[in-house]
Formats: structure tokens, sequence, C-alpha cells
């Protein structure tokens, strides 16, 4: 009798035990979720997960914290997450520079981007315009890369600092077509960009949003994205993967959250994302914004950042950028 008390016992307990994830997702969140930002108000990561905040507080009838811990590209923000426990109620909003470039970029990290980050959803992307000064003749990329040819080391182009997307994906640009231009780093696109329209640096990527009031006027020109695809708000501006093929740098956006984290909660966040990042009105809102929502699945993000990583380490070993 005392044996089979034993057994109906243990067996009670392996089904609580599998049935206490399931539960845990029908009741998330019972209290407010907090989201690090590892950026600064009002740059990309920060406007998306905003964005997407106000929708899923409502959704889930708790608050949705933002909290900004600007720091050494995203790693500050990227370890308060890592060590934080894994219940779904802290998360990380970032760039694919947190898996994608850092890895490959520091010498040592705080955390280890394949078992202390668990991607929960891949929420959105935003293709980056190479833009150049009106006092450059080019009016097409063709022209431009031409004139990069028939100069070498003449031209230069700003960056938001060492090691940022801007500054890898022009030195892929570089090795790929064999051009001699000088990288010239600034401390994010506040600064490259009032440089390009001022006439002190002749090009630089950057973000639409940023761009696109400059481009009206014309105080800038805007000559490739850089892309797979055509960006919706500029139809005319070419990709540079038309002359590249394959060239894809465009910065991706979505939540992580810290290893060990349930399934079934990383499951549920994923898909109240894809939901609300498919909302008309916040498609609309991120368009207007050059943001294009993607809602993937975790596998899918995965799959992502995988493809990310593949890129960026020959990109960091194009540029011998390494930080210690």
């Amino acid at each position: 009798m005392q044996t089979l008390l034993k057994l109906v016992v243990a067996a009670a307990c392996v089904l609580a035990a599998g049935a206490a994830p399931a539960q845990g997702a029908r009741n998330f969140p019972d209290k407010p979720v907090r989201v690090i930002v590892g950026y600064s108000p009002g740059g990309l990561p920060d406007t998306i997960v905003r964005l997407i905040g106000q929708k899923l507080g409502e959704r889930w009838g708790q608050q949705f914290v933002v909290e900004n811990r600007p720091g050494a590209n995203g790693i500050v923000a990227a370890e308060m997450v890592a060590k934080a426990a894994p219940d779904g109620y802290t998360l990380l909003m970032t760039d694919n520079s947190t898996t994608a470039i850092n890895p490959f970029l520091y010498a040592k990290l705080p955390y280890d981007a394949d078992k202390d980050l668990v991607p929960v959803s891949f929420a959105a992307r935003a293709p980056l315009f190479l833009a150049v000064h009106p006092s450059v003749t080019a009016n097409t990329f063709q022209e431009l890369i031409a004139q990069i040819k028939a100069n070498p080391g003449k031209f230069a182009y700003g960056s938001s600092g060492i090691g940022s997307t801007h500054h890898l994906c022009m030195e892929y640009l570089k090795s790929a077509l064999g051009l001699d231009i000088t990288h010239i780093p600034y401390k994010g696109t506040g600064q490259s960009v009032p440089a390009l329209v001022a006439g002190q640096v002749p090009m630089v990527l950057s973000g639409y949003p940023s761009l696109a009031a400059y481009e009206k006027d014309g105080r800038v020109k805007l000559l490739a994205n850089n892309s797979l695809k055509r960006s919706a708000l500029a139809p005319n501006v070419p990709t540079i993967a038309e002359t590249v093929p394959g060239f894809d740098f465009a910065p991706t956006f979505g939540l992580f959250a810290p290893g060990g984290t349930p399934k079934d909660i990383v499951a549920k966040i994923s898909a109240d994302v894809a939901e609300v990042v498919k909302m008309p009105d916040i498609v609309t809102r991120m368009t207007n914004l050059g943001i294009e929502p993607v809602g993937a699945s975790p596998d899918e993000y995965a799959r992502s950042l995988k493809a990310d990583a593949e890129r960026y380490a020959k990109a960091v070993k194009m540029s011998g950028a390494k930080v210690e």
C-alpha cells in the first residue's frame, strides 16, 4: 500500500511539474514587465519598444515599463538581462549588435550571447540609407562608386562609431567593391548626420527619419539603402544589393529574455508581439518612421541572428576593429 501511495505521489509531482509552465503562461503576466533598452531614448530600439509596449500593456492589463540603460554598444543592458530572473518579467530590447556584432568585436563580454539570452521576438527591421552631401556630384550609387574608384583615398564616410552597424556595413562594402575610403567615427547619428549636412563629411549611413527632412529640402541626396529590398518610403532609391548581390546589413530589432526562461512564456510574449506589430495603426506609425514591422517567432529570430552573425563576423575581420 505504501509503495502504491509513493507511486501515486510521484506521478502527481510529475504531472504538476509538467503543468506548471502552462499555468505560468496562462497567468503571465500578473505583475509589471520591465524591458531594458541598451540605447538612449529616441533611438530606434527605444522607439520600437515603446510603440509595442503601449499595446502590450493594454493587452496584458499590466504596466510595460521601459528602462533605458545605454552603454558599451548595448552591453550594459544585455548583462543586466542575462543576470535577471528567467521568469519573463525582465526583457531586453536591442538590435542585432548584441548577438551578431559584440561577440566578434569585444575580446571579452560579461554575457554569453548563445546561452545567457534567449531570442523571443524578431520585432522589426530598419534599413539604413547611404546619403551624400550635395557637393558630391554623383547622383546615383553607380556614379558614386565610379568617382570613389577614380579618386582613391579622397572620399570619407562618417559612422556612428567604431564597431557600429554603420561602420561594419561600409567596411564590408569597401571590401566587396575594392574601395579606398577613409572612416570618420562619430558618437552616434546625432553627430554624423549634422556633420554630413554641414559638409564636414561627404557621406554617411543613417536611418530614414534622421535624413528625410534634409533630403526633402535638398541638403542631402539618398543614393542607396542597405537592405535586400527597396524601402516603401523611398522606392526610387535602389538597394546596395542591386549592385552587390545578397548585400543585407539592415539593422534588426527584437526582444530577448534571460536564458532559462520557460518556453511557453517565451512563446506567449512572441505571439502577442507578432499580433501587435501587425495592427494597422502600429504598421502605419512604424512605416512612417522608416521601420518595417516583422513579428517573427523565436526560431525564426534565432535563424536571422545566426545569418547576421556570419555576415558581421566577416565585416569585423575586414574592418580590423577590436575592443579590449
